[in-house]
């Protein structure tokens, strides 16, 4: 399997955000990176970098006003005198169809929604490579590649078309997934994190031509909290094409699994001819969010199963954080393709 990944995503570096009121460092750091890709390295496949396609197949998923925004935050608010190291909110609007300020500060608010997406002076660079990764993931599937991984980090499945959220800044799924839409291909989208994929949820939520699939902790006592719900069907044209399974904390394999097949199912009787796997590790049973219980074994039967589709797949890295075992429950899924 070939793997597509860019060193340029090792440059962004949070270095703290809040959980509960509480100051904690980051757990999105470079050093995911090493775990991941030694994986990769066991296996024995091709690694390879993305070329530069521009910002235009970015642009499909995410306006101008907001890449606008990722590109010059970190030189605006480092203007502000006394102004924190990173770009962390400290206000928001009470929605997102308020009024659009001019100040720096009121920007970060609008456009993160929360303190866990810090932008330095490194964060655009590297999310726009983790989102370039994507993109030539899709590519090599449109040219005939049966499985692609693309380790895209920062993740992406957090951020909607104009909101930085949980680690997130580009969403590189929901990019990934309209660029195969648009060569003509019935994409799926199936994230298997342990957090809801809130932000791929909205940027289709009101479209029917892409189908997302959502198995996760459920949201009414975990973030993000407000999003994720078995009700969310879709609105619109996209009535019926979000399907949100939620476990209870601590589920493990077996409830993982049947969570899965239901998810396998409804891309099935959708009639999907195209995968995008969000992957997240972190349902892991000793991920440093603890929220789920799958074992390493279980990440085995989770790519046996979804390789058993039969579909062409892109998978696109989303959480899954430092822990010994992080390499090598990317490597069980990876093997069951």
């Amino acid at each position: 399997m070939i793997t597509v990944f860019d060193e340029a995503q090792r440059a962004h570096d949070p270095q703290f955000f809040l959980s509960s009121g509480a100051q904690f460092p980051c757990p999105e750091k470079p050093a995911r990176v090493d775990a991941l890709l030694g994986a990769v390295r066991r296996l024995g496949g091709p690694v390879v970098q993305a070329p530069d396609t521009g910002v235009e197949p970015i642009r499909r998923i995410h306006p101008d006003r907001y890449l606008t925004f990722l590109q010059t935050i970190y030189t605006r608010w480092s203007r502000i005198p006394g102004a924190s190291a990173e770009v962390i909110p400290n206000i928001h609007p009470a929605n997102r169809t308020d009024g659009y300020p001019l100040s720096a500060v009121g920007q970060a608010g609008f456009h993160q929604t929360d303190t866990s997406c810090p932008i330095s002076a490194q964060t655009w660079a590297a999310a726009y490579a983790s989102a370039q990764t994507a993109i030539h993931g899709a590519d090599l599937v449109l040219g005939g590649e049966r499985a692609v991984y693309a380790l895209s980090r920062p993740p992406g499945h957090h951020a909607f078309a104009e909101l930085a959220g949980g680690f997130c800044y580009l969403n590189n799924s929901a990019i990934a997934a309209q660029r195969l839409t648009d060569a003509g291909r019935r994409v799926a989208i199936l994230d298997v994190d342990l957090h809801h994929g809130n932000g791929t949820q909205g940027i289709f939520y009101d479209r029917g031509d892409v189908l997302t699939v959502s198995v996760h902790a459920h949201p009414e006592r975990y973030y993000p909290f407000f999003w994720g719900y078995p009700e969310e069907r879709g609105a619109g044209e996209g009535e019926g094409a979000n399907l949100n399974l939620c476990l209870e904390r601590g589920t493990g394999d077996e409830g993982f699994m049947a969570a899965l097949a239901k998810g396998m199912q409804a891309v099935a009787d959708w009639g999907a001819d195209t995968l995008v796997l969000a992957l997240g590790l972190d349902a892991f049973e000793g991920d440093p969010f603890a929220g789920l219980a799958v074992t390493t074994a279980g990440f085995g039967r989770i790519g046996r199963a979804v390789a058993g589709m039969g579909l062409p797949t892109l998978i696109v890295q989303e959480g899954g954080y430092l822990c010994p075992e992080l390499g090598d429950n990317l490597e069980a899924v990876l093997r069951g393709f």
